[in-house]
């Protein structure tokens, strides 16, 4: 019995060192990883100021001034690196009034689409440039009807995105419990379409849509038009195509292809857009 309790005894002590020099060791690791983030932080905020300008279009309904940019100064060295990091900077340090959209931060949601520089892109994917000498120029997409500031309206593009009915259309329900099944072939026919995220920066760079976008339903809408069209599990394929063969919907694209240089999910409405003439020839 004496035995039984010296071992034990002798198993509690050793349990006891063995604990404390494991807590020994995560405490000098924590604060090890204290010291050097606290190195990192105070090397981040040691560096010299990088201030530049950037004129953002500014304009507010409610009152009667004309559209104008206001310039604001931003130290790169203390915002993150893209456009989005620099206005949501501006709008929590400098002027709240500053109105955009914006969601995901990672280029899926398509709500800060903005043209920069002269360019359409969206905020959260577009680097500031660090080493610029003339301020960044930001501006709401171009030859749309603007709500405030970088806010554009969206109704008519939307419209005309529901006017090509963008959902699968079929003759026959398939039975209860079934799905619609495609081919790999099928589906990988589809690659290049499906990821259009609606941010509308390829038709605000369109100018046949700046003259005619009441009409020309513009390289977003067709290029979701033939992402149908090609879906080997519509049954409305002749249909959809008959809609389109208008001189106004479809046959004012000429090609420029300035849809395809501005599209952030690097897409190719063009050529979707000329695919689908070929059909209709």
């Amino acid at each position: 019995m004496q035995a039984l309790l010296a071992t034990t005894r002798r198993s509690a002590a050793l349990r006891s060192v063995i604990e404390t020099n494991v807590f020994a060791k995560a405490t000098s690791a924590s604060a090890a990883s204290a010291s050097s983030s606290s190195s990192s932080s105070s090397s981040s905020s040691s560096k010299p100021p990088l201030e530049r300008e950037f004129m953002i279009y500014r304009w507010d309904p409610e009152n009667e001034d004309k559209p104008t940019y206001q310039t604001y100064k931003v130290d790169l060295n203390s915002c993150g690196p893209m456009m989005l990091d620099v206005l949501l900077k501006i709008k929590d340090e400098q002027d709240s009034s500053l109105s955009l959209r914006r969601s995901c931060r990672e280029g899926i949601c398509g709500s800060c689409a903005m043209n920069i520089n002269g360019k359409n892109g969206l905020a959260c994917l577009t680097s500031v440039e660090r080493e610029a000498k003339a301020p960044t120029r930001v501006s709401p997409l171009p030859h749309m009807y603007v709500v405030k500031d970088l806010v554009v309206d969206m109704s008519n593009f939307y419209a005309q995105l529901k006017s090509i009915k963008p959902y699968l259309q079929k003759t026959t329900e398939p039975e209860a419990g079934k799905e619609n099944l495609q081919s790999k072939e099928d589906r990988a026919k589809l690659d290049g379409l499906y990821e259009c995220i609606l941010c509308a920066c390829c038709s605000t760079s369109c100018p046949s849509y700046w003259w005619a976008s009441d009409k020309y339903l513009g390289p977003a809408a067709l290029l979701n038009a033939y992402r149908w069209i090609i879906d080997s599990r519509d049954d409305f394929t002749e249909e959809r195509l008959r809609d389109l063969d208008d001189q106004h919907k479809l046959y004012r694209c000429h090609t420029i292809g300035n849809c395809t240089s501005v599209c952030p999910k690097s897409l190719q409405p063009s050529v979707a857009i000329t695919k689908i003439k070929q059909l209709l020839d």
